[in-house]
């Protein structure tokens, strides 16, 4: 299953209270962390919601 490596690269403050309970969902506690999740359905919804703030790269490994 391929992997996301997302990294928090832009502040949440000024920006909707969704979208930074989001960042927190996401694993991510301040800015610059980063996190890594499976690819799926539910990570790619919540990554394009905050995608402004977030920078993602895709991790090609096959399962």
């Amino acid at each position: 299953m391929a992997k996301l490596h997302i990294t928090w690269v832009k502040s949440g403050i000024g920006y909707n209270k969704t979208q930074r309970k989001t960042l927190k969902a996401l694993g991510l506690h301040r800015l610059n962390s980063s996190v890594t999740h499976n690819d799926s359905a539910s990570i790619r919804g919540m990554i394009n919601k905050v995608k402004h703030l977030v920078k993602v790269e895709e991790n090609g490994e096959a399962g």
